[in-house]
């Protein structure tokens, strides 16, 4: 096997989704820029694998309201990279180098940017998306390719067969972990050889031979009738006549159970987020051997006071960021970003609030998710009454979780007649 240098390989983050499921969340920022566990943004995962499996060239392709993304990189992950030593983290919104339009597809967005990675002259290409939590070491992605001798691997996680059925791409695989076969949510999913209640569901991450991808890319722009997609156009297109691989997913989380969460509706933003508060969380963010990293603003340590009888601030299982002043007020299980505040006798609990969001005096907030700067006014009662919470413009999803809107300006006060 050829030894190949971890500077020959281009890795391509695909960061431009819309995140629909996401809204309101997704209003004024990208899917992957989306927080996560108070002081995370969701690229941080894919963009901590990229460094801890020390890939060092990462081209992240924009699209959908973007500016938030590009600034948290710019803010929190420059540093980690040296210019003079060829390495990058760059952020490429759409170039129209090609031709006029936006991104069609996944493997559009990565057709438009071929002169961006051909100039490094890589030998491989890693494919990742921006937009899940785990834990991955992207270089054993690229061995086990090399090992094959491979024209794609994909990476793959074992799901149960009813549930892949619903959610993945599913690929049929033989004993040697070949692929055979690709089907988009089957009704009747083809198992793992020897394991007749799972089957491989497609990560929608994949390693190329650099030369190979550009063939595949330009073979299919030109073809009619193609969305331009990898899972739904460009794989299955190769199966039959091309030696595609399935890498089983290999979790660095060092949990009993592999963890892989899509954080693509509400309710499965907000049950992932509930998980970190646990005392065993699936996720361990306190791994010092496969870091977590993000940019860190520069905020006091988080505050908790009052101790009077009727009024103490506390928070109890769970995640306080720096800035958070939690000043006679209650947190239960919750996750507070930075600068939140929590005043006298407000009661938090089972809750997700993002950066300066003020809870006032006497409040009741329960399975809320309340995005940035949002001011909430004194005795306000928030996830007792699904019907008033959407009656004040609220989403309220299917599990009964409340979520609000970004404020539009810092600091803004939600007038008393809303609520």
């Amino acid at each position: 096997m050829a030894y190949v240098r971890n500077d020959q390989i281009v890795t391509v983050i695909l960061a431009g989704g819309r995140g629909s499921r996401l809204d309101p969340l997704t209003r004024d920022r990208a899917k992957p820029a989306v927080p996560f566990g108070g002081a995370y943004r969701i690229i941080d995962f894919t963009m901590s694998n990229c460094l801890n499996s020390g890939l060092r060239k990462i081209l992240i392709l924009t699209q959908y309201k973007a500016m938030s993304l590009d600034r948290h990189i710019n803010m929190g992950w420059q540093k980690y990279f040296c210019r003079e030593l060829g390495e990058f983290a760059d952020v490429v919104p759409p170039q129209q180098r090609i031709d006029e339009n936006w991104y069609q597809g996944t493997a559009d967005a990565v057709y438009q940017n071929i002169y961006a990675i051909e100039k490094e002259q890589p030998e491989y290409v890693v494919i990742l998306a921006g937009d899940h939590i785990y834990k991955m070491d992207y270089r054993k992605f690229v061995d086990y390719h090399i090992e094959r001798g491979a024209d794609v691997t994909i990476g793959v996680l074992k799901e149960r067969c009813e549930l892949a059925s619903r959610r993945f791409g599913v690929l049929q695989v033989d004993r040697d972990n070949r692929v055979i076969g690709f089907e988009e949510k089957p009704e009747h999913p083809k198992p793992i050889p020897g394991e007749p209640e799972f089957c491989y569901a497609s990560m929608g991450i994949y390693v190329f031979p650099a030369r190979f991808l550009f063939e595949v890319l330009c073979r299919d722009a030109t073809r009619r009738g193609s969305t331009h997609d990898f899972g739904r156009d460009v794989i299955p297109s190769l199966i039959d006549e091309n030696r595609v691989y399935a890498y089983p997913f290999m979790d660095e989380n060092r949990k009993k159970n592999a963890y892989w969460r899509d954080v693509g509706t509400l309710d499965s933003y907000y049950e992932a987020n509930m998980d970190l508060v646990a005392v065993e969380p699936e996720l361990n963010l306190y791994d010092e051997i496969w870091p977590i990293r993000t940019y860190q603003p520069n905020y006091p340590p988080p505050k908790f006071v009052f101790a009077d009888p009727q009024r103490r601030g506390q928070a109890l299982d769970s995640i306080v960021c720096n800035g958070t002043i939690v000043s006679g007020g209650t947190v239960i299980r919750s996750i507070l970003g930075h600068r939140v505040r929590i005043n006298s006798y407000a009661w938090v609990e089972d809750s997700i609030l993002f950066a300066g969001v003020e809870i006032g005096r006497h409040c009741r907030i329960r399975r809320a998710i309340i995005d940035k700067r949002v001011r909430i006014p004194e005795g306000t009662e928030i996830g007792y009454d699904p019907e008033k919470d959407r009656a004040r413009g609220f989403v309220v999803t299917e599990n009964g979780v409340t979520v609000i809107a970004k404020a539009e300006t810092s600091g803004e006060l939600w007038e008393q007649a809303a609520w």
